[in-house]
């Protein structure tokens, strides 16, 4: 019996599919996940993977909910590089901007995955949703929020500029992302991207508004 068929009637197949979508986005991005391709790896007939997935695209789907949860790990080891200790406001602030760092992180050193996550058309319907969660339970755009209402909590961030914060966090960093990976940056040296990252997180976290100036 060969090595997929014995995964198949385990009933591993469907997870072993989603891991050959997923290192094909590695690969190549979204457009690089189909499914014919993905059954080729695994080493079933595509009837077999259409028990699983209806069409590429409710396999792409899946793969977009992995690759999200991927970028939430990154996010995490960011914010837990932050030291803990001092005033409660700094902390919080560095915490939100380590989620700026982890996320041009994980853009850098997973393209791929990252146009994944991030470039294929949906709504924000994924942004709390458990597939898309990290190995923390959180989503990218939860670990973002989570900051925020820590920034508001602890008086870093001023009441009236909460709503909508994640959006316009979110715009800033995922647009140098895109820049870098695959826009008029892409020649740029990963150093000199890199040198940006403290700068814009920088910007975003000043942009939303200081309590108090000494907190910068």
């Amino acid at each position: 019996m060969s090595i997929a068929r014995a995964t198949y009637h385990h009933g591993d197949l469907r997870r072993a599919l989603l891991e050959a979508g997923l290192e094909l986005a590695r690969e190549g991005g979204p457009d690089a996940v189909v499914l014919r391709e993905a059954t080729r790896r695994v080493g079933v007939s595509a009837n077999a993977a259409y028990r699983h997935f209806a069409d590429r695209d409710d396999l792409l789907d899946d793969v977009v909910s992995l690759a999200q949860g991927r970028a939430a790990d990154v996010i995490e080891q960011a914010m837990a590089e932050v030291e803990d200790g001092g005033d409660p406001r700094a902390q919080a602030r560095a915490r939100f901007r380590a989620v700026g760092v982890g996320y041009l992180r994980f853009a850098l050193t997973e393209p791929g995955l990252f146009r994944t996550a991030f470039a294929v058309p949906t709504d924000l319907s994924r942004a709390a949703s458990a597939d898309a969660a990290g190995a923390g339970g959180r989503t990218p755009f939860q670990l973002l929020s989570d900051q925020l209402d820590e920034m508001l909590e602890t008086g870093a961030l001023p009441p009236g500029q909460r709503e909508g914060a994640e959006l316009l966090a979110w715009s800033a960093v995922h647009g140098l992302a895109m820049l870098a990976i695959e826009g008029p940056l892409r020649d740029l040296p990963r150093s000199a991207i890199e040198a940006l990252v403290p700068r814009l997180v920088r910007m975003v976290d000043l942009g939303l508004g200081l309590v108090n100036p000494a907190d910068s």
